[in-house]
C-alpha cells in the first residue's frame, strides 16, 4: 500500500492524556490512514526520531479576521505548532457588513486589536455582505492553517442599527432582527456568537464599542437564538464589576442563568491581576456552580504572564509624553543618535520620571512604568531580577537603565510589561482547573503590543519541561483535544486513525520560542511583532507539511472549519 505521508519512529503523544508510545503515523487523503509499525511507501516522509508526534494545537482565541486575507500561513501561530485557530473573538468580526460601510466595523477594530484602518483598507479584498458570504470568502482564500469563526456582537449590531450602534438601546424590531442574522449565521457555519462589554475595548476616538452599547436583555435575547439553533457556544469579553461583593455577585448570576436558561456553553478568559490577587477566585467558582445548575461554562486561561512587550522599535511607556511625542516622531537611527546627546537624553529622563497625565491606557497599550514590575526582555526566560532591581544594583534610575539597555543593542531591545497573571502560582491553578482550557493567544490582534501566538510553546517548555509542574501528555491534552472539542472540532485534537491529519512534529527537550522581532510586513508596512519556535521540525495541516523547521513548504492545505 501507498501513502501520502509517512511520519516514521516517532513517539506519538496522542492528545487523549494517556501513555506515549513508539509508533509510525501514515496519511492518506488528508486523514490518518494507519498507527503501528508501518513498511510501505509514501509520496513523502518525516523521520521523527527523537521527537514527539502530536495532534496540531487548537488555539479557541484569536482575531485573525482581517490577518488572513494578507497572510496565508497564519503567523505567528503557525510556527507554535497551531493547525486550528477560532477567529472572531470578543465581538471584533467583519462581516455581517456591507463594503460602503465598513468604517463601521474598522472603528470597533482599529483600537481595541491595534490594527491599521489603514491596513485593513489596503489588505482587504471586500467581497460579502452577509456572514454566510463571509465565510464563502474564506472558504476560497488560499489557508495554511485551519479557521473557525463567531459572529461578532460589534459588527452584527452596526450592520443592523448604523451609527445607532455607538449610541442607543436596541429596540424590539432590531434586536429580532440580530436574532435573526445570528441563526442564519450558525446554519451557514458559524461556531457561535462572541460579545465584548469589558472597558478595555474602545475605538479610537475614546468611545465604547458598539457592543458595549448593548443592554444585556439584548445580549440574553441573541444567546437564546443561538440556544434555539441546537449547537454553537457564547464568547464573551466579560464586564468589570470590580471588587465589590454583590456586584460581583449580580454579574456572576446573570452568567449563569444565561448559561441555563439558553443551553449555550459559555466560556470568557479568566486572569489575575497584581493589585487584586484573589478577584478571579469567585469566578471559577462559578463554573462549577453553573454546572451544577445544569449549564456549561469553560474558562479560558493563559499559560504565562499577558505582558505588553516595550521597545523603541515598537512602543515605549514614554511614547504620548511631553517631548517623548515629538522624539518618537524621528527615524529609529535619528532616535538612537540623539540618545547619546547628553542634553537630550536629560531632558527624556527628567519627562519621564514625572508622573503621567497623559491620555487613557486600555487594554495591551503601553502604561506609565511601575519599574518593580518591569523586566527587561533579552532572552526568553522571564524569571528576572526587575528594572528597579538592577537599577539599584547598578546604582542609577530605571528610566536611565531602560535608555541605556536599548542603547547599547542599537534600541533592539524589549521590555516585558505585565499586565495579569504576574502570580505565577495562580496560574498553574487555573491551567489545572477541570472546567478550563489553554488558549487565548489574541493572534492577529494588538500586532505590535504583545506576542502572545506563543502560548503554547512556553506550556511545553516551561511548564513542562523547566517546572515539570505538568506532563507532556496533560499539556498536549490541553491544547489538542481539550480545544478541540470545546469548539466542537470533532474530527481534530486526536491522533486517531480517521482522523483529520494535523500534526505537529517536535523535540520536548528544545521546544520554545525564539525571540520576538519587530517586522514591517503588514499592508502599508505597518508594524507588528513576530515570534518563530525553536524545537518544532515539521507542522502538518489536512496531510500536508506546512512548515518544516519554521520554513514554509509553500503549501496551503489550510480549510474553513464549519460548525455543524
Amino acid at each position: 500500500m501507498s501513502y501520502d505521508l509517512l511520519i516514521k519512529n516517532g513517539t506519538v503523544v496522542d492528545g487523549s492524556g494517556g501513555a506515549r508510545y513508539r509508533a509510525d503515523v501514515a496519511v492518506s487523503d488528508g486523514k490518518i490512514a494507519a498507527i503501528g509499525k508501518i513498511n510501505a511507501r509514501a509520496k513523502q516522509q518525516i523521520d521523527a526520531e527523537g521527537h514527539i508526534v502530536a495532534p496540531g494545537f487548537v488555539d479557541g482565541h484569536t482575531h485573525m479576521d482581517a490577518q488572513i486575507f494578507w497572510d496565508p500561513i497564519g503567523s505567528c501561530s503557525c510556527y507554535h505548532g497551531v493547525t486550528s485557530a477560532v477567529m472572531g473573538n470578543c465581538g471584533f468580526t467583519l462581516a455581517p457588513c456591507k463594503q460602503e460601510d465598513a468604517d463601521l466595523v474598522f472603528r470597533n477594530l482599529e483600537r481595541a486589536e491595534d490594527l491599521s484602518r489603514d491596513a485593513m483598507l489596503e489588505g482587504i479584498d471586500w467581497s460579502w455582505e452577509t456572514f454566510p458570504q463571509f465565510l464563502d470568502t474564506i472558504d476560497d482564500l488560499p489557508k495554511g492553517i485551519n479557521y473557525a469563526g463567531y459572529i461578532g456582537h460589534s459588527a452584527l449590531r452596526t450592520y443592523v442599527m448604523g451609527e445607532r450602534a455607538f449610541a442607543d438601546a436596541a429596540t424590539e424590531d432590531d434586536r429580532r432582527a440580530m436574532q435573526h442574522i445570528v441563526k442564519e449565521a450558525v446554519a451557514a457555519g458559524a461556531v457561535g456568537f462572541s460579545t465584548s462589554r469589558t472597558f478595555n475595548h474602545i475605538t479610537a476616538d475614546d468611545r465604547p464599542v458598539a457592543s458595549r452599547i448593548a443592554e444585556w436583555d439584548e445580549v440574553r435575547a441573541i444567546v437564546n437564538a443561538v440556544g434555539e439553533t441546537g449547537r454553537g457556544i457564547f464568547e464573551i469579553a466579560g464586564e468589570a464589576p470590580g471588587r465589590n461583593p454583590e456586584r460581583i455577585r449580580e454579574y456572576c448570576d446573570r452568567l449563569r442563568d444565561l448559561a441555563v436558561e439558553s443551553g449555550v456553553i459559555q466560556t470568557w478568559g479568566m486572569f489575575s491581576v497584581r493589585a487584586a490577587p484573589d478577584l478571579w477566585r469567585p469566578y471559577f467558582d462559578l463554573l462549577d456552580e453553573t454546572a451544577a445548575a445544569g449549564g456549561r461554562m469553560i474558562a479560558q486561561v493563559h499559560s504565562r504572564a499577558l505582558s505588553s512587550l516595550l521597545s523603541f522599535e515598537s512602543y515605549t511607556p514614554f511614547d504620548q509624553w511631553e517631548y517623548w511625542s515629538e522624539f518618537r516622531q524621528l527615524p529609529l537611527a535619528e532616535q538612537a543618535a540623539k540618545l547619546r546627546e547628553p542634553t537630550v537624553r536629560a531632558k527624556l529622563v527628567e519627562v519621564a520620571s514625572r508622573e503621567y497625565t497623559g491620555p487613557r491606557v486600555v487594554g495591551a497599550e503601553a502604561r506609565p512604568p511601575e519599574w518593580a514590575y518591569v523586566y527587561p526582555m533579552d532572552d526568553m526566560h522571564y524569571d528576572k531580577p526587575s528594572m528597579a532591581e538592577l537599577a539599584a544594583q547598578r546604582g542609577t534610575t530605571p528610566v536611565e537603565l531602560f535608555i541605556d539597555m536599548a542603547v547599547e543593542r542599537d534600541l533592539n531591545m524589549f521590555f516585558r510589561q505585565p499586565i495579569a497573571n504576574e502570580d505565577q502560582d495562580h496560574v498553574l491553578e487555573m491551567m489545572k482547573h477541570p472546567r478550563s482550557v489553554v488558549t487565548f493567544s489574541d493572534s492577529g490582534a494588538h500586532v505590535a503590543q504583545i506576542m502572545d501566538s506563543s502560548l503554547q510553546t512556553h506550556l511545553l517548555s516551561y511548564w513542562v519541561r523547566e517546572k515539570q509542574a505538568l506532563t507532556l501528555e496533560d499539556a498536549i491534552r490541553q491544547i489538542t483535544y481539550n480545544t478541540a472539542t470545546l469548539w466542537g472540532l470533532h474530527d481534530r485534537g486526536l491522533v486517531r486513525r480517521g482522523m483529520a491529519a494535523d500534526l505537529v512534529i517536535f523535540d520536548e527537550h528544545t521546544v520554545g520560542a525564539e525571540m520576538p522581532e519587530v517586522v514591517h510586513d503588514l499592508p502599508t508596512g505597518a508594524k507588528r511583532l513576530k515570534q518563530k519556535a525553536t524545537g518544532i521540525l515539521n507542522t502538518v495541516v489536512n496531510g500536508e507539511i506546512l512548515l518544516t523547521n519554521n520554513e514554509h513548504s509553500g503549501a496551503v492545505p489550510g480549510s474553513l472549519l464549519r460548525s455543524s
